[in-house]
């Protein structure tokens, strides 16, 4: 056990073995509509890259015309080849300018992945089910989707504008030292490019477990210091500064240690893909040197061997760095496109129809539940919420209260049984219709970090400020939202930790009132407040679920004895039910509960 302010090394994060490691063809898959979105301006990037190309390639052929021309002992009057360095500079300024025009171009594209894959990582987030944001961890998430989205840009430039353009110049120039020189020239060249190739691939493969593991520690200490943001009142309420700092440090001495070996083995790649650049130069200089000593080669052959050799090596290094590059972006890629994969369970039906309310009936019949598949929840528990009327559902903690209104919403499907609404199953209407008819005023109401008006607007986007404002009236809000000092333009604070927890409430009520959904849910809406703000609460609620079909949660006795309905649960099964009389005059669960609470309020008096 780690107690605190004590030290331990914690063993580096393992690869997520949950995510497959991705391949190019996998990356292809998810590209390649893209770019066939924008054939235009991949066309026109081709042409500029080809242009771009053709100038650096014809630079080392001038050069060598100039060096001749410049030569004394090649011609006995010199003359300065104006037309030769003319054509040289726009040769050269050619070369970069047509690169800058295709990156140019280009952009759109690359930008329009990033944000079309972006958007749909994050709607598929939203799309799984309430499981999974469970156990999610917000920071190493967010961690995941910036890297992915940063290396779809780079492997939507790079795969397509550097390896391909890279191998052609290669074979180009083998061909041109071969006719105008000899094989010989050629050999050393593609014999140091293959020697290259497989060094580089070889080498980039066994380090890649480094970024892996590098990116997998960054995960984890970026969602470390996330959760301990978030939780900063907990933090302060438990003087933990101290030991919270020790335990990011912890993580970040992982990160520190991955980084490390991810260097070192950088250093192992960089000096062998030098060492053999070097020995392809200087065998080809002599070969080339030579030659000019024996008169068999000009000095201008020299200067062009010399610059061929240079022009290919530079992007053949660089070959190199953008291997390495892919290698890392398909890494960073392997969780962002895991999300995606990861299957929605939670969907409509093919075929599926709107929901249609008539009255608003809600039936559960013979439901069976359990988040676990060994430690059932609900047993075969039957319920009828009849149209416009309260039902309240109380019990005991842990007896299955909140779970019927996660299961209403559907946000988890049923093990057994079914629900239905006006006879119709909820499993087998869309999702979206369904959740439109609910409104649910949850126990713990997490605001937006935004002002008060846009997070009671949030309710229902596009409602009009007459709404709006009728709204605000319902919830009690508007003597709250008069004393701030912004008006309804204050922000809340991250999580809405700005305002009182009887504020939030009501906030949320104003929301529920916006949405207008003719069936509510209130989930122990008043479990966390004190007694003045409980009854104000209350009173709000009363007036939001008059002539709706309402859950009412509980574990408040006191707050649900006005109800038309009180079902008692015990160990996932309704025991009892009945309105509050009924339930008092049967000296049951109900009667036993009422007695406990009372108690426990005269002794806190």
């Amino acid at each position: 056990m780690l107690m605190r302010g004590s030290v331990s090394k914690h063993p580096p994060p393992k690869r997520d073995e949950s995510v497959p490691p991705l391949s190019l063809t996998d990356v292809f898959s998810y590209l390649w509509p893209y770019l066939l979105e924008f054939k235009g301006r991949v066309l026109l990037a081709v042409l500029a890259l080809l242009a771009a190309k053709g100038a650096t390639l014809l630079m080392p052929w001038a050069l060598k015309h100039i060096v001749d021309g410049l030569d004394k002992s090649l011609q006995t009057v010199l003359v300065l080849p104006v037309f030769l360095l003319i054509f040289y500079g726009i040769l050269r300024f050619g070369g970069v300018f047509f690169g800058e025009l295709r990156d140019a171009i280009f952009s759109r594209v690359t930008e329009r992945a990033m944000r079309r894959i972006g958007l749909r990582v994050f709607k598929h987030l939203h799309k799984l089910e309430l499981a999974f944001h469970l156990n999610r961890q917000t920071g190493g998430i967010s961690r995941d989707i910036e890297r992915g989205t940063n290396a779809i840009s780079f492997l939507m430039r790079f795969l397509m504008f550097n390896i391909l353009p890279t191998l052609i110049e290669i074979g180009i120039v083998a061909v041109i030292f071969t006719v105008a020189f000899s094989p010989l020239y050629a050999a050393i060249t593609l014999g140091a490019v293959i020697v290259y190739g497989a060094f580089t691939v070889l080498v980039t493969q066994w380090r890649t477990r480094f970024v892996r593991e590098a990116n997998q520690a960054d995960s984890v200490s970026n969602t470390r210091a996330v959760d301990s943001l978030l939780n900063y009142e907990t933090v302060k309420y438990f003087n933990n500064d101290e030991h919270e700092a020790e335990v990011y440090d912890r993580h970040l001495e992982n990160w520190e240690a991955a980084k490390l070996k991810n260097r070192l083995s950088l250093l192992a790649l960089n000096s062998g893909q030098a060492l053999i650049i070097a020995l392809a130069m200087t065998a080809m200089m002599f070969l080339a040197a030579d030659g000019v000593v024996s008169g068999d080669l000009t000095l201008g052959d020299l200067t062009m061997v010399n610059a061929y050799m240079i022009q290919l090596f530079m992007p053949l290094n660089f070959l190199g760095f953008v291997y390495r590059e892919i290698r890392r972006a398909l890494t960073d890629l392997e969780s962002m496109l895991a999300l995606l994969k990861r299957p929605v369970k939670i969907i409509t039906p093919p075929g599926a129809k709107e929901l249609q309310l008539t009255g608003g009936k809600v039936v559960f019949d013979a439901v069976q539940f359990g988040y676990r598949s060994d430690r059932p929840i609900l047993k075969d528990l039957s319920l009828t919420l009849e149209p416009g009327k309260k039902l309240a559902v109380v019990g005991a903690s842990g007896a299955g209260k909140s779970t019927i209104a996660r299961l209403l919403y559907r946000f988890y499907d049923l093990d057994g049984g079914g629900i239905t609404i006006d006879g119709q199953n909820i499993a087998q209407v869309s999702l979206d219709s369904l959740r439109r008819q609910i409104g649910v005023v949850p126990q713990d109401t997490v605001l937006f970090n935004a002002s008060v008006r846009d997070n009671i607007a949030y309710g229902r986007p596009g409602a009009s400020e007459d709404e709006i404002e009728r709204a605000i009236d319902l919830a009690h809000l508007r003597g709250f939202i008069d004393a701030l000092p912004d008006g309804d333009q204050t922000r809340v604070g991250e999580r809405g930790l700005k305002v009182s927890g009887g504020e939030k409430q009501r906030i949320a009520i104003a929301r529920v009132i916006l949405k207008r959904s003719p069936i509510l849910i209130f989930d122990e809406a008043t479990s966390a407040l004190d007694s003045q703000a409980e009854s104000a609460i209350l009173q709000a609620l009363k007036e939001v679920a008059r002539g709706h079909t309402t859950l009412v949660i509980a574990h408040r006795l006191s707050t649900v004895v006005d109800a038309d309905c009180i079902a008692v649960l015990s160990e996932g099964q309704v025991v009892e039910s009945g309105n509050h009389t009924e339930l008092l005059a049967a000296r049951g669960h109900y009667a036993r509960l009422w007695a406990l609470q009372q108690s426990s309020q005269q002794r806190q008096l």
